[in-house]
């Protein structure tokens, strides 16, 4: 079952240094690379070598996140890691799996997931591009403020631009994520009883590192109702990819166990 979802702000980061492109020999050494200058940009906000973001994107880990990580790893063990599709030696920044999965349910992160300005490799030409132009997707702990983080971004961003380019930082709509509040001691009893008669072991319980927007929109509306958070996806899935598929059998034993936890509150009295 999910306990949490990380929030998530996405932007364009562009840097622009001329109005049109010019000979990287004319040029070179005198104007500089938009692409050098963005990436000055980018570590600011993030350290290149760690993938750690500024302290105002983190929150503090209570003890309950770290024990549910190592429950979580008790159970799934190195699929932790080997659900992704690594290329070569390409490992993780660190060995520790519970430390891995609390850096994806509870840590910040940053992605460039686009990128513009610049031709296909087998086209590039000799020329010192004007400007380079990056799309960022960041993904935040569950319980910080989307709204805040992404202004204090775009902040570090567009403050004093290197070399006095011409710099902006283009926000979409900041989500901030969700945590699960207690469960009732029935409805866990339901929520596990369940899962040891259609999956025959008991219910776990972990965060996502993504995120649903409206389960914040929901808990905020709904503070005193419980969320019975939970799906099919799994390794492989391949959630918003061109081979994304669900597991039919697992959704079928999912559908049963939702069944049955609305059956028993239901005929609670």
């Amino acid at each position: 079952m999910t306990t949490s979802l990380r929030g998530t702000l996405g932007g364009t980061l562009n840097v622009e240094v001329l109005s049109e492109g010019v000979h990287s020999g004319a040029a070179g050494g005198i104007v500089p690379s938009s692409f050098r200058l963005l990436r000055q940009l980018l570590d600011r906000i993030e350290n290149a070598v760690s993938g750690e973001l500024l302290d105002f994107l983190q929150v503090p880990i209570n003890a309950d996140v770290r024990t549910q990580a190592d429950r979580v790893v008790s159970t799934l063990g190195t699929t932790v890691l080997d659900r992704y599709p690594w290329s070569g030696n390409t490992r993780p920044t660190t060995t520790s799996l519970s430390e891995l999965v609390v850096a994806n349910t509870w840590g910040s992160s940053m992605a460039a997931v686009g990128l513009a300005g610049a031709p296909d490799p087998s086209n590039a030409g000799n020329t010192l591009r004007p400007s380079t132009a990056v799309k960022l997707v960041f993904r935040l702990p569950p319980s910080l403020d989307a709204e805040e983080a992404a202004n204090r971004v775009k902040s570090v961003f567009e403050k004093d631009p290197p070399q006095g380019a011409t710099v902006s930082f283009d926000l979409d709509t900041p989500q901030t994520g969700w945590h699960a509040k207690s469960l009732s001691p029935s409805l866990l009893a339901s929520l596990d009883r369940s899962s040891k008669t259609f999956f025959g072991a008991p219910m776990m319980t972990m965060g996502t590192g993504g995120t649903i927007p409206f389960m914040k929109m929901l808990g905020d509306r709904f503070p005193a109702c419980q969320f019975f958070v939970t799906g099919v996806l799994g390794p492989h899935s391949n959630a918003h990819g061109p081979n994304e598929f669900l597991h039919i059998d697992t959704g079928k034993r999912v559908t049963c166990c939702v069944a049955e936890v609305l059956a028993d509150q239901a005929t609670m009295p």
